[in-house]
């Protein structure tokens, strides 16, 4: 999974009734664009997030 700064991390919810989540990669940490990733969720929440097999990058 690779990245750049400005695009869309979206995390697939994995239980019933768990919604996506989704935010703007704002800080690579990881080498060539590789998780992890310092994420800047719509619900105003920042976090270094390692996205598992359920998230997708969504380039800008």
């Amino acid at each position: 999974m690779n990245a750049t700064v400005g695009d869309r991390l979206l995390v697939h919810g994995h239980v019933v009734g768990q919604r996506n989540r989704s935010g703007e990669i704002i800080e690579i940490r990881g080498p060539d664009g590789g998780p992890p990733y310092v994420v800047k969720f719509d619900d105003g929440h920042t976090g270094l997030v390692y996205p598992g097999p359920d998230a997708v990058v969504e380039p800008r």
